[in-house]
């Protein structure tokens, strides 16, 4: 049996999977090479495992190996550290190729920062080195039934020397793939902790139940936890990142924005192709081609502007953490990163669907044929722009421009 076959195999048995050496990246453009090296091969066969639901497990491996798993760990610790400018190229140039293999691993990112924020000095040597090395980290934080997605019901429990905790899990991104999975849940005086548990350990299940009609591969399903045991320098007091200011809301959401943006890229590439190679020009247009129909034509060079854009304000929002995170952060400091943030956020978003729907209108009826599902451009765009509303990015943006008032202080802005 081969490794990778060895690997699907493990997971479903809820242990680890295999672990295989990662190789470290040194600089920005090491990391940028690798991003594009992974996009190739996740291009080739993207649409075929959107269809048959096939996870990417050969990919996230490749990802893995590559050493892009460990690019936001600081240099102290062994890290590249890449910018957040490279950060979020990365993901963008992953996205457009796969979306779905995009979003596996973000929150390993959004992790790492936390780790760097609030964790002992022995709790990042463990962790980070277990990345550098090749651990992967899954999400284990969302609950439904709940009153809104800051509310938990998972308890964990001081026993003696270690920790007991108890839940359940869903949006478990990356949870099927990984080695530790980061576990949000309450303690004894009902403050928020993350515990990093070990694929495998007794009690813990990861269950493939993702059913969503959009990112299909992410495998973002059910974790369940039944008296699971953890050592307690295993467990973060996440708590106290929410006691002052921070980034840790802006990192998640620079990568957020930085798939969507990769989806908008590869719809907007998709919709030229389409028009001029297969589709038909309408009659009244009067052209032998598609391509040159005036309106289609406008309506192009209107989604390369925005495209532009976006790709402009992501950069500029990556700067702008590359700054903020260079000093000692205060309230004014997390506040001018999170608008950053949330401006990229909105345009890539609002771009993601309209070019992902402008496909269908400008390349024809052809293009909906399920042979070459396209309509996953839509699909992906759809569902990972709900991880949270623009709506409230509009707000959050405008009161700050017009009143001073400073944004929600949270991992959704």
């Amino acid at each position: 049996m081969s490794n990778l076959a060895n690997a699907h195999l493990q997971s479903d048995l809820d242990v680890a999977p295999l672990l295989l050496a990662a190789h470290i990246l040194r600089t920005d453009n090491e990391a940028l090479e690798a991003a594009r090296d992974l996009a190739a091969a996740a291009r080739e066969h993207a649409a075929r495992r959107d269809q048959q639901r096939k996870l990417p497990w050969s990919l996230i491996e490749q990802f893995t190996r590559s050493g892009l798993g460990s690019i936001s760990i600081p240099r102290e610790f062994g890290g590249p550290q890449v910018s957040f400018v490279t950060l979020a190229e990365v993901f963008a140039i992953i996205s457009a190729a796969d979306p779905a293999l995009g979003q596996i691993p973000q929150n390993q990112v959004g992790i790492l920062n936390l780790i760097s924020s609030t964790a002992s000095q022995s709790q990042k040597e463990q962790l980070f080195s277990s990345v550098l090395q090749g651990w992967r980290i899954g999400n284990a934080g969302p609950e439904r039934g709940s009153k809104n997605t800051l509310d938990l019901k998972a308890r964990i429990t001081a026993d003696k020397d270690d920790f007991v905790i108890s839940g359940q899990k869903f949006y478990s991104t990356g949870a099927l793939f990984a080695h530790w999975i980061a576990v949000k849940a309450l303690n004894d005086d009902g403050k928020p902790v993350m515990a990093f548990v070990r694929r495998g350990t007794p009690g813990l299940r990861v269950v493939d139940d993702w059913s969503g009609f959009g990112q299909r591969t992410t495998a973002s399903g059910t974790v369940l936890l039944n008296s699971v045991r953890i050592d307690d320098e295993l467990v973060i007091d996440s708590w106290r990142l929410g006691e002052v200011p921070n980034i840790q809301g802006s990192v998640s959401q620079l990568i957020q924005a930085a798939i969507d943006l990769g989806i908008a890229r590869e719809a907007i590439t998709d919709t030229i192709s389409f028009v001029r190679e297969r589709s038909r020009p309408w009659i009244d247009a009067r052209v032998e081609r598609n391509s040159d129909d005036p309106y289609v034509i406008a309506d192009i060079g209107k989604l390369k502007i925005e495209l532009h854009a976006a790709e402009a304000l992501l950069r500029k929002a990556g700067r702008v953490l590359d700054e903020v995170s260079a000093a000692p952060i205060d309230a004014q400091a997390a506040a001018r990163a999170s608008i950053a943030v949330a401006e990229a956020k909105v345009l890539s978003t609002e771009l993601s669907l309209l070019a992902s729907e402008k496909l269908f209108e400008l390349a024809g009826s052809s293009a909906t044929l399920a042979r070459f599902n396209l309509d996953r451009h839509w699909r992906n765009a759809r569902v990972h722009t709900l991880h949270d509303p623009v709506r409230w990015k509009y707000h959050a943006i405008g009161t700050y421009r017009l009143n001073g008032t400073l944004p929600a202080r949270h991992s959704w802005i």
